[in-house]
Order: structure tokens, then sequence, then C-alpha cells
């Protein structure tokens, strides 16, 4: 077993200082039976519940997040090492993710006309049922609601099952839902070893699931899903582009690209992994960018001046030193860090490999963590051809002053998002999602809402 899980529990551990936090034994067959119970009646006592009654909800729920905020991001910091300010910034996204759905949600789940005549065809939303939802820990918070409240807004129940390590949060989000106001099963929480994870993919009361981690695990819940032919989402990993053309304002490149692989300690699907610069800019990109990245402040995760934190697993950071080391091996140049860092926290030194080629391992590979790779290309078409050379896409960000050659550049990109001059986000208004091994499906926007809904034809007296 791994160090997030013993054969009888979870295993919540502080990754500053390698303390356990917390144990939550897993469950037992009969607690999960009763969890899908629970899950299957708020369904059915719930479904035609008027949506305008659930975006109350959802407002209340928002309340509760921004009453509880200091709380849960204190979890999110002591169960997986985010820091503080950002912990705090990930449940006001909630509480505002919430909100946007409240909102904008009933008019994306109205009724759709048709091109029948006479307008007597429609297109109706109908929701599914409890969906199974199996989330990482990397946004304890974010990555579960963004799923849940669109999912639930719709008419469905969410059937949690949390990564092991930050099953507190899960608890913690739980208790908001009840507060909230949400009935007993809208919301439930399993805590269960994979086993239990696949009882409650063939289990007949789960009617959908949806995945966030990695290929590895989409590629097992997903053959489940699909054995038991059940609709499934899968957001999966990325190696995501971060174009830098010649023409490029350098400046607010290097803060994009700043964020963009740093933030959450370089932890993020949506990262900005591979940094792909056009030749003429490289030199100086790459000094401004080293310049910005040693003034980084790596810490403790409670400390609100801290940027960079501990990672959140020590096994993911053994083998995110393996692949910088295995770069290394390949030619790659060190400019800053590639080293563990000694003590009993789980850091690992934000890292620059430049001179990065696409035989290498950084380039071929996802690294889960604090480490920028700058490839040089030749020109725009060359950054293309470099950005689309991955196994992943998910998204891609491009820099440059030129509105149609962004443009141009977008239209080739094989990602599920082109950010213009930005760094990538997921963000309620637009939808959320990958091709390739970065899964399938998509989250957020009225894509979300409507994802898992049986789009149900109504047609009146059809001649």
């Amino acid at each position: 077993m791994s160090q997030i899980s013993s054969q009888t529990h979870a295993l919540s551990i502080n990754p500053a200082n390698g303390e356990t936090v917390a144990s939550y034994p897993y469950e037992t067959e009969a607690q999960l039976d009763a969890a899908l119970t629970r899950s299957i009646n708020a369904f059915r006592n719930g479904r035609n519940t008027p949506v305008a009654q659930r975006a109350e909800l959802l407002l209340a729920l928002a309340s509760t997040l921004r009453d509880q905020a200091e709380e849960m991001a204190q979890m999110i910091t002591l169960e997986m090492g985010k820091p503080i300010a950002q912990a705090r910034g990930e449940i006001e996204k909630c509480a505002q993710l919430a909100e946007w759905y409240a909102a904008h949600g009933p008019a994306m789940l109205a009724p759709e006309a048709t091109l029948v005549d006479n307008g007597t065809a429609q297109i109706e939303y109908r929701p599914l049922g409890p969906i199974l939802a199996v989330m990482p820990w990397n946004f304890p918070v974010w990555q579960v609601l963004r799923g849940a409240v669109p999912t639930m807004l719709s008419g469905n129940t969410y059937v949690l099952k949390h990564a092991p390590n930050v099953m507190g949060s899960a608890y913690l989000m739980k208790q908001a839902f009840q507060r909230a106001g949400f009935a007993d099963g809208l919301f439930e929480v399993i805590n269960v070893t994979p086993d239990g994870v696949s009882k409650a993919i063939a289990d007949p009361r789960i009617a959908a699931v949806t995945l966030t981690g990695s290929v590895r695990a989409g590629m097992a819940i997903g053959s489940q899903a699909g054995a038991a032919l059940k609709k499934c989402v899968l957001e999966l990993g990325g190696s995501d582009p971060f174009i830098v053309l010649n023409d490029a304002n350098l400046d607010e490149a290097v803060q994009a690209a700043l964020i963009g692989r740093f933030q959450n300690s370089g932890q993020v699907c949506a990262a900005a992994k591979r940094l792909i610069i056009e030749e003429g800019v490289v030199e100086a990109f790459t000094a401004k960018f080293l310049e910005a990245s040693r003034n980084l402040v790596m810490g403790d995760p409670t400390a609100t001046d801290t940027y960079i934190g501990p990672m959140a697993r020590f096994d993911l950071r053994d083998e995110l030193d393996g692949q910088v080391q295995a770069t290394l091996a390949e030619g790659a140049t060190l400019l800053l860090g590639g080293h563990k860092v000694e003590g009993a926290g789980n850091y690992y030194a934000p890292t620059v490999l430049a001179n990065v080629t696409d035989q290498m391992t950084s380039f071929k590979q996802e690294l889960f963590g604090p480490v920028a790779s700058i490839i040089t290309a030749r020109d725009a078409d060359h950054a293309v051809a470099l950005a689309n050379d991955s196994e992943f896409g998910l998204t891609a960000s491009v820099f440059t002053t030129d509105p149609e050659k962004a443009r141009s550049i977008a239209n080739q990109l094989e990602t599920g998002g082109i950010f213009i001059n930005a760094y990538s986000v997921s963000d309620p208004r637009v939808s959320f999602g990958g091709v390739k091994k970065s899964g399938f499906g998509r989250e957020l926007s009225h894509f979300g809402v409507r994802e898992f809904c049986n789009a149900q034809t109504v047609w009146l007296n059809r001649k």
C-alpha cells in the first residue's frame, strides 16, 4: 500500500513535516451500500425539484463556503501543503462558482427549441441519477465542486470518492452542503479502497462516473465504466505547451509562465510544463524567467508570503526527481534547483531546465511538480509541431502581439483549450477538458451542466 493509505485506513500526512494528521478507516461493504442507498433515494425524491430551487441552494452553499473558508483552507494546507494564500483563493473561487451557476445554470437547463415546424418538438435536459466522482488531491475542493455544482444543479446526486490523503477536506465539503440545506444523500462521501470503487462502478444505483487523475487511473476507471455500460468523463494528465513567439511581450509572458508553471507548487494538470520559446527571444526570455524563478519564496505553507510549498506526496517527489535527473543525463542544462530539499518536509527546489529537446524525459512525460522545461523552437511552425508532439492535449498558451498569427496557431493546436497571451485556467464561463490521453468529456460552462443529463426529445403530435 502507498504512504497515503494502509490496508485499513486512509492516511492524511502533513507534507510540510511528514507527520500523520489523521487516519480514516475504510468503509465496509454495508457502509458503502448505505451511502449508495441514501444517494439513490435522494435522487428519486429530488429529481423533480424546480431548478430555481436548486439554484437557491447553490447561493446558500456559496455563503456557507465563505463562512467555512478559513477552516477549509487550513485543512487544504495541512493535508497537501498548498500555500495558505492559494488555499484561501481556492475556496473563494468555489463560492464564486456556485454563484455563477445559480445565476446562469437554470437558463442552460431550460427546454431547447428545435427546427421542427410549429415548435412541437423540444429537447429537455433530465438528470441521470447518482454520479460517482473519483477525485484527486491537488485542488481538494475546487476539483470536486467544479464538477459537483453543475452536476447537482441538473438534478443528479453526487457520490465523492476523494484521494486518501485529503479525506479531511472531503468531510468538510459534506458538512458545507449539509449546512447549506442540501437534503441528506444529495452529496455523499465514500472512503473506500480501489475494490470498493470497482463495486460502486458496477452497482446499478450509480448512473455514471467521472474521474480526474492520472492516465493509468483513467484507463482503469474508464474500462470498468465501459464494462458496466456507463458514461464516464475523464480529465487526465497534461504536458501543456506554453509558446512564446519573437514578437511577444516578454515581461507579460514571463509573469504568466511563472504562475502557470509554479502555482500550487507545480502540481496542476493544466500547468505550463513545456515552455516552447522561439529562438529569437529564447535567451532574453530565459534570463528573465530565471531571475523571476529565483525570487519565488519557498517554505512554510502556512505563511502568507510562501508561494512554493511542499509537494503533496513523498513518492511523487521521488518520481519527479527521477525525471529531472534523467533529463539532465540526456543532455539538458540545469539553470536552477534540480534537487530535493533536505529535512523532514517534502520540498523540491524550484527547477529550471534549459536546452530540452523533444527526445528528453521532461518533454515526453508529464512532470507534476515545480520544474520548468525550456525548449527552443526555430519558428512558429516548429513551435506548433513541438506543441503537438505529445500524447497529451489538455490546454496550451500562445504569446504573440499578432492576433492573426495567434488565431492561426490556435487552429493548429491539438488541445481542449487555448489561451492567447494568458496562462491556462479552469473557469465556469468556458468549457474545460482535453483530447488524446488528457481524457474526454467536458466540465464547466453549459457543457458541464449538461454532461450528465439525458437530452430527451419531447415531440407533441408528430405528423
